[in-house]
């Protein structure tokens, strides 16, 4: 099993659970210590490319807000084995019978450890700081595994849960001829206001209540203007929580947002992302997606000067066309800092119309979401992979038998 997120992690677990010793590989490092790697860079401007938001244990979702829903069709109830195993893990009982049930970080770093602890103990072996470089492969089936540092370990069933940053994975899966294809996804900026402002805009004089919480939103908006045929949408919202940086390579910035289980840090925030589509906007090579978000992660580097600090704008100026100097009453959480700029070079022209559209569409639904002072911080691109490794009926890859893709 290659990655240790929550689908290598559950693959493993399953394996183990059925008598199997499956040896599950991950390029970065286990989470206390990934977590120190990633504290480096919000505090400290270094960044570890092999352990950080995106790579080590636990996967991307570590640090994020820990959401364990979704509008996937359960008709099984297989997630239920999920949410079991959260709950043996020392997740909240309460993520069995809630609506919109959710984790948060801290509680997420023991209950990952909890998890190889016990696929560890059912015979498993869990290595880090092994990075699989290759795929030997003889007449369309995969016969090994090849590592970094040299090693050879064969192997005729790979679980490639490698998630939606291993891009110098996917190049080595389209050298060996894996059959993939570019996919969709979206690209944007991270919104943050008051969490107050969302609360009362949702729970009107309930605001505030302890058994309501903080509160969250879901908004879509289908483009009529110089974006006709566009849709911005909100992904991955943060009640009460932080705007983190993201990046897993150097000399780019990428932005994410992360809740801890109480929710209760003073601004909401969640991404403003517009979709796009290879046909349209990266067409030609399977790998263009790869291309298109390291150009403007790039240019996101370039705008928050250089030193991982993100690229930030009012949303006033925003909606104006003119560059941010100072900040207003919203103070935003993104660490390492911010540079206040004028966001219309980190992403295409048609993003920005895109989103100069929507944000007063969503003030209709939300009043105060188009607030001069609200901060946008850019930029978003890791809402999901850029490739899709496609799979069979037996969820193996198209043309390469033993090969089985999994989660992004």
């Amino acid at each position: 099993v290659i990655g240790t997120g929550p689908c290598g992690y559950f693959a493993g677990l399953l394996l183990a659970q059925m008598g199997f010793k499956p040896i599950i590989l991950d390029r970065g490092t286990i989470v206390r210590e990934r977590t120190r790697d990633t504290w480096g860079l919000w505090r400290k401007s270094v960044l570890n490319t092999e352990s950080n938001v995106q790579f080590g244990e636990g996967g991307a979702g570590t640090f994020s807000d820990g959401k364990l829903y979704s509008q996937i069709k359960d008709r099984r109830f297989l997630s239920r084995k999920v949410l079991t195993e959260f709950v043996k893990a020392g997740a909240p009982e309460e993520i069995l019978y809630v609506a919109h049930p959710h984790i948060g970080t801290f509680r997420l770093v023991t209950m990952v450890e909890s998890l190889r602890a016990t696929i560890s103990a059912l015979g498993g072996e869990i290595r880090f700081g092994c990075k699989v470089v290759d795929l030997e492969m003889e007449s369309g089936s995969v016969q090994a595994v090849h590592l970094a540092g040299g090693e050879r370990i064969a192997a005729s069933h790979v679980v490639l849960a490698v998630g939606h940053s291993a891009r110098d994975t996917f190049a080595m899966l389209h050298d060996r001829g894996v059959y993939m294809e570019a996919k969709p996804f979206s690209i944007g900026f991270r919104i943050e206001h008051p969490q107050s402002l969302i609360d009362a805009a949702r729970w009107g004089k309930f605001a505030g209540h302890k058994l309501l919480g903080a509160a969250d939103y879901k908004l879509v908006h289908h483009c009529e203007g110089p974006a006709k045929g566009r849709s911005v949408y909100s992904f991955c919202m943060c009640p009460g929580g932080t705007v983190v940086s993201a990046t897993s390579e150097e000399g780019r910035v990428v932005t994410n947002g992360m809740s801890q289980y109480s929710r209760n840090e003073r601004n909401a925030n969640a991404g403003i992302v517009v979709g796009i589509t290879p046909e349209v906007d990266y067409p030609g090579h399977v790998l263009a997606g790869v291309d298109f978000q390291r150009r403007w992660e790039s240019a996101a580097f370039e705008a928050g000067g250089r030193d991982y600090r993100a690229p930030a704008q009012r949303v006033g100026d925003f909606l104006a066309g003119r560059a941010s100097a100072t900040l207003g009453t919203v103070q935003p959480s993104y660490k390492p800092g911010v540079r206040m700029t004028d966001l219309a070079s980190c992403v295409p022209d048609y993003a920005i119309a895109a989103i100069r559209e929507a944000l007063p569409a969503f003030e209709r639904k939300i009043k105060g979401f188009a607030m001069a002072d609200a901060v946008l911080t850019g930029v978003e691109t890791r809402t999901s992979a850029p490739v899709r490794i496609k799979r069979n009926a037996a969820y193996e890859s198209m043309n390469t038998r033993g090969l089985y893709p999994a989660g992004e």
